[in-house]
């Protein structure tokens, strides 16, 4: 017979995460007052790592890895969209790749003064919808360089630029708005 080998008995506890101090809990036998006892309320950060592929979008992010706009055009009706889109809305064909300037106008806009995790740090930022010449969809992205503050109705219809992340992240924030020179 094999020799065993001695397991551990304990888990090694570290300070490490969300520690509670003093929780209040009834003394002795009587539990009764567990009823009216408030919620604890702890917060902890959550991280996962998640694989996925862009499948047929893949040549946009390319794109803007290298400061290059590209979107679909659906060949026969000429129907093109901002954002990436393998088959057309309306006819289900194969759409084109075509490229853009990428330079457009603001369509709207809004102020975010709550974001996802990746945002909060940018807080207030704003976020716009991307009109482009001869582009029948918005472009949804980042507006940068004009003060969230100051937010006015002057901004539909500024003319803006694109600008890339000189480190492309393949995400769709490699790409942001300012106001065009």
């Amino acid at each position: 017979m094999a020799e065993s080998k001695k397991l551990p008995t304990k888990i090694e506890e570290t300070m490490e995460g969300t520690v509670l101090f003093d929780v209040p809990f009834p003394e002795g036998d009587d539990l009764s007052g567990l009823k009216h006892m408030g919620h604890i309320l702890i917060k902890q950060p959550y991280s996962i790592e998640y694989l996925h592929s862009y499948g047929q979008d893949s040549p946009f992010f390319a794109g803007l890895a290298n400061r290059r706009f590209v979107t679909n055009r659906e060949p026969e009706t000429g129907h093109t969209y901002g954002t990436p889109r393998g088959h057309d809305m309306y006819t289900g064909k194969e759409t084109e790749w075509v490229e853009i300037t990428g330079e457009g106008v603001v369509h709207a806009f809004t102020v975010c003064h709550f974001g996802s995790e990746e945002f909060l740090p940018e807080c207030p930022f704003v976020l716009v919808q991307v009109e482009f010449p001869g582009v029948d969809t918005l472009f949804l992205a980042r507006l940068v360089g004009v003060d969230p503050y100051q937010a006015s109705l002057d901004w539909i219809g500024m003319r803006v630029q694109p600008r890339y992340k000189r480190l492309s992240k393949f995400k769709p924030t490699d790409v942001y708005f300012v106001p065009a020179e």
